[in-house]
């Protein structure tokens, strides 16, 4: 399959949306869930680190995955929201993603990544272990996972 990636411009904005919406979805089997608020994402589009990379085939963003710096005591990027359109799942996308996160993250020269998963979200949770994760903590539903860069 034939798709490329590349860091996401304001006008994707609207697409991104609607790939969260059909994240969570899954995520929690329901229609009922509630997407981003007006603003939610401007701080991905500002001038500074944070950055949402996006999956796109034939002109159409089919996954995104939302990353952000943190520079605090410890220096390491969170990856926030992550989806692949159902359609395309399976095809390496997602793996594709999450590499471009990562090689983002070392080339900021932060020394890991973390983010969370539901525990309940089984799938997710052996693709982070394939790709290297492990649990950093265990917190109520979710499990935060980390990944140190070599």
């Amino acid at each position: 399959m034939n798709y490329s990636i590349r860091k996401a411009k304001k006008s994707d904005e609207k697409r991104i949306c609607d790939l969260f919406i059909e994240m969570l979805k899954t995520i929690y089997n329901t229609e009922d869930v509630k997407g981003y608020e007006d603003g939610d994402l401007n701080h991905y589009f500002e001038d500074n680190e944070n950055v949402i990379f996006v999956a796109e085939k034939d002109s159409e963003v089919i996954g995104f995955l939302s990353v952000e710096v943190h520079r605090d005591e410890h220096e390491y990027i969170y990856l926030d929201d992550f989806s692949v359109s159902e359609k395309y799942r399976g095809n390496g996308i997602g793996n594709a993603l999450l590499k471009e996160a990562e090689e983002y993250g070392k080339s900021v020269n932060v020394s890991a990544s973390l983010l969370h998963v539901e525990k309940t979200n089984e799938r997710a949770f052996k693709f982070y272990k394939r790709n290297g994760y492990d649990v950093f903590e265990e917190q109520d539903n979710r499990l935060l996972l980390i990944k140190e860069f070599k």
